[in-house]
């Protein structure tokens, strides 16, 4: 029996990664779940610095996993999904 891309989404594992500030470490670890592995990351932070620090982004960029859809975020923001 073939999974659908529904029935993948529906089972696939979620990980959250928590830290304080959300604009480095963290941005990097949920992109690095994200494209290696078959689990769905995000991440976040208790006191967010609303920006990514220039140096994550320079090598996510490098490695070609990129996204402008990662950016600092609250955990309010997340913990809802």
């Amino acid at each position: 029996m073939m999974m659908t891309d529904l029935d993948v989404h529906a089972v696939m594992p979620k990980i959250l990664v928590l830290c304080t500030g959300n604009s480095c470490r963290s941005i990097m670890a949920e992109a690095i779940i994200n494209a290696y592995t078959n689990f769905k990351a995000k991440s976040a932070g208790t006191k967010p610095k609303n920006r990514v620090h220039p140096y994550a982004k320079k090598v996510l960029k490098e490695k070609g996993i990129w996204k402008e859809s990662y950016y600092s975020k609250d955990i309010s923001e997340v913990i809802k999904e």
